[in-house]
Order: structure tokens, then sequence, then C-alpha cells
């Protein structure tokens, strides 16, 4: 099971100037320690400063060399399909390969309700939004004309959808995508255990957990949630077993939320993993 880190960067009143330098020197501490990839979440109406995970992904590519770059997840149905498109387009073609475009129906209305978007139709809009993004990146027209593709980003990057507990998604992903990505935020145990049934039995190929929460130095009120997670780690004693059981469920690639802090803690537990 590869190990990935997840940023969860706060925007806090000390990082006014520095949030380039602070970012950019977190990117490259993820790839020295030797972990599968960087991954950023994507949310902008919850009473919090955020980033935009596209600029995010945009800088971890200019300061990395080998390191997946990923979303955990996307949010589809807040954005114009061919918009959308033409800027992972754009990602796409600094990134290359290593572009993990975890997309998903968003799961938060404040989010929806900033941008006048109706989030009772998220999953409709996602499936429809998905269509017309796969139209772009081909070439192929759209309403209003055709999205000429950049070279060598034919076809569009690699998919992977965001999706908790709901088995249409899930086969979804096992049939039209590059992966499945579950949340260790709200997701229990046993709907990740039947979940993973679904996607292999629909022939997928790559399960990935995201956001487990891993902070072993005590301050999990500062992570996302402040220790309400249905995934969260906090102890060096059952660190491993955690992992582990994550691993046995079928898994093959865990993205951890840590902060730059506790680097080294997650590097110890993926050797001994």
């Amino acid at each position: 099971m590869r190990v990935h880190v997840v940023n969860v960067m706060r925007g806090t009143p000390e990082i006014a100037g520095h949030t380039l330098d602070r970012f950019a020197e977190f990117a490259r501490a993820v790839e020295a320690h030797g972990f599968a990839g960087l991954w950023v979440t994507d949310s902008f109406g919850r009473g919090r400063p955020t980033l935009d995970p596209i600029v995010l992904m945009s800088v971890i590519a200019s300061v990395t060399r080998n390191i997946e770059i990923g979303t955990c997840v996307l949010q589809v149905p807040v954005r114009h399909p061919v918009e959308l498109a033409h800027r992972i387009q754009s990602l796409h073609a600094l990134t290359g390969n290593r572009l993990m475009l975890g997309l998903g129906s968003g799961s938060t209305k404040a989010d929806f309700d900033l941008v006048g978007q109706d989030y009772e139709a998220r999953f409709k809009t996602l499936m429809t939004s998905l269509e017309i993004m796969r139209e772009a990146w081909a070439g192929r027209p759209v309403a209003g004309g055709a999205l000429t593709p950049w070279p060598g980003t034919e076809g569009g990057p690699n998919l992977m959808l965001g999706a908790w507990r709901n088995k249409r998604w899930i086969v979804y992903a096992a049939e039209r995508c590059a992966g499945w990505i579950a949340s260790g935020l709200y997701s229990q145990p046993e709907e990740l255990e039947a979940g993973v049934k679904f996607y292999r039995t629909a022939g997928g190929k790559r399960a990935v957990l995201s956001n487990v929460i891993v902070e072993l130095q005590g301050n999990i009120a500062e992570m996302p949630l402040g220790g309400r997670a249905t995934m969260q780690i906090t102890s060096a004693d059952e660190a491993l077993d955690r992992l582990k059981r994550i691993r046995a469920v079928g898994f093959d690639d865990v993205l951890c939320m840590v902060r730059p802090e506790g680097l080294d803690d997650l590097a110890r537990l993926r050797d001994r993993l």
C-alpha cells in the first residue's frame, strides 16, 4: 500500500506574505521523505480561508519532479465544465502523467450557495459535466464550439472518482475511471469494506482511501473536523495497526492528512508498514 500526503496548511495571519515559500517548502519535503504523492482538497465557502487546488497543484509541479499530484477531491458541479476542462488541461500539460485528478459531486451546501449552484442537483450535474469534459479533452464539439487540446493532453488526465458509499458511482469509477477515492473523514469501516468489494467486482484496479488524519503530537484539534473524523490516528501504539487494517480491507493507496511537523512520524510509520 502506497502512502501519500494531503495538504492541511491553514491560512493563519502569520502566513501572510510567506504562503508560496511555506507551501513550496512543504511540497519539497513530501518528495524528500519519499512519499508517493501530495494531494490537495477543495473548499471555499465554509468560513475559513482556503487556496484554489489547481493553483496549488501548479506550484507542486514546479518544485517537485517525481511524486504524484492529485485532488481529493475537486468539486465539479460548482464550476463550468468547459472552463474547468481548460484549466485542468493546462495543469495536465505542466504535470504530465503525474496528475491524478480526483473529481466528485461536492458535499457541502455552503460551497454551492456561494456560487449560486443547485446543491440538490449535484449528482446529475456531475454526470453531465464529466461527459462534457471528456468530449472537450478529446477536441470534439460541445455546446458553443470545441476546445483545442494542448499537445500531449489529448483525451485528458487520469480521472479518479470520489464516492463515499453509493454503489452506482463506485461501479462508474471501476468502469470509466483510473481509480476510486473513498473518504476517511466520513465513511464507516463497514462502508469502506463494502465499497472495495463493489469496486473490485466491477473490475476496479486502484482503490484509494483519502483524508486519513495522522496526528501523533497531540494537536488533533488543529486538524480537519477537530478530531471528529471517522479515520484518525492519534496514538503511536495504534498507528501501525490502523494502517495495516486499511491495507487489509483492500486499499492500494492511503492519503494521510498530516501537518509539516508530522512528516517524520508518517515516514517512520510507512517504513514499518
